[in-house]
């Protein structure tokens, strides 16, 4: 078997050069983020065809290889560190849960990229992982001091599932809140693909929250947003969730989304000439059956040309390359113009209201 020199993987496991830059894609095929998936996998395949009309990557086309981030953790590591081992993949690219990337980094650090395309709850440093999603203090907080200045809203409780990113977002929010003259009033976490929200909708009841923060995911997300309609809850209380899509929306149904708030650097609604460019061309490419476009998918897009846009500005895929000249890397894309800044990057991020089955653009946050 001929040796792989992983920073380049230019020979294949089986002695062939390879003539592509191969990406494994960690999207949602399942589990309750499973929703997400197709607009993920629509949204990078529109990437790889702009990158590779583009001259592709360190002049090779770009081949994506879906990978299942709903699969058990062990086997989803597996899978990762056996694509990275044999030099079939060039890096990583993907929008999945925080507890999957956890699993994911110990096989790619120091051995390829991985782009992980998800917000999340911040203080991600494994070597060679770069974040084009948003931390708490670029989106969460801006979007928590909107909503007291504009509306009012003082002391919030939190519903999330019980995981890592819920469970350190509620964590780093709490010391947040004390320091900007709001209440944290109550908290309950309810495990991935749970339905028994008896508990969370009581302890909202009891409590004096103005406001539900949730760190709910996908399909668990929209069940509870309907189980609080129906409860009543949402009279006299606002939501702010922070992950949520049209797709959540639709699956909640058009019931349950009166107060519902919620903060992105990408919406479908935002009228602006890259943003429509995008729309156009991801209808143009997949067809009026396309996956509806979303945030979260959108990100997937992100992710691929920032990917490309590293290794182009290093002329390289090996780690020190792209670290040295990442503090150069802008590029151009649906969210407007985006920086590197360390291993994160940088861009607009707006707060926005459900009006029906839509979002509906209020501000731009700072």
């Amino acid at each position: 078997m001929a040796a792989v020199n992983p920073m380049t993987n230019s020979i294949s496991a089986f002695g062939r050069t390879r003539q592509s830059i191969d990406i494994a894609l960690v999207v949602p095929r399942s589990g309750a983020a499973g929703m997400f998936g197709p607009s993920c996998e629509a949204s990078a395949d529109l990437a790889v065809a702009a990158v590779n009309a583009g001259g592709g990557i360190l002049d090779r086309p770009v081949r994506l290889h879906p990978v299942d981030a709903g699969a058990p953790l062990p086997v989803l590591a597996a899978q990762i560190d056996a694509m990275v081992s044999s030099g079939s993949i060039d890096g990583v690219v993907g929008w999945h849960l925080s507890d999957a990337r956890k699993v994911i980094t110990p096989t790619t650090a120091g051995r390829v990229p991985y782009v992980y395309t998800t917000f999340y709850e911040g203080g991600e440093d494994s070597d060679g992982v770069y974040m084009v999603g948003e931390t708490p203090e670029q989106q969460l907080f801006p979007a928590m001091s909107w909503l007291r200045a504009e509306l009012g809203i003082r002391r919030w409780c939190v519903v999330g599932n019980d995981y890592v990113w819920p469970r350190e977002t509620a964590r780093t929010t709490r010391g947040f809140a004390g320091l900007s003259g709001m209440d944290i009033v109550g908290e309950s976490f309810v495990p991935l693909g749970g339905r028994d929200f008896t508990a969370a909708l009581k302890m909202v009841r009891r409590s004096r929250a103005q406001g539900v923060l949730l760190l709910m995911v996908g399909a668990d997300c929209a069940a509870f947003n309907d189980a609080f309609a129906r409860a009543g809850l949402d009279e006299d209380r606002i939501r702010l969730s922070m992950m949520i899509g049209e797709d959540v929306l639709y699956s909640g149904g058009l019931d349950s989304t009166r107060g519902l708030f919620t903060a992105s650097g990408y919406f479908e609604g935002l009228i602006s000439s890259a943003g429509m460019d995008f729309g156009a061309r991801y209808l143009e490419h997949h067809g009026p059956a396309a996956p509806t476009l979303n945030n979260i998918g959108e990100s997937c897009y992100e992710g691929i040309l920032l990917f490309a846009a590293l290794a182009q500005a290093a002329r390289s895929l090996d780690l020190r390359a792209i670290e040295r000249h990442a503090p150069s890397v802008t590029y151009g894309g649906p969210r407007g113009e985006v920086r590197v800044r360390g291993t994160h990057t940088t861009q607009p991020v707006y707060l926005a209201a459900a009006d029906e089955l839509e979002f509906n653009v209020l501000a731009e946050l700072t």
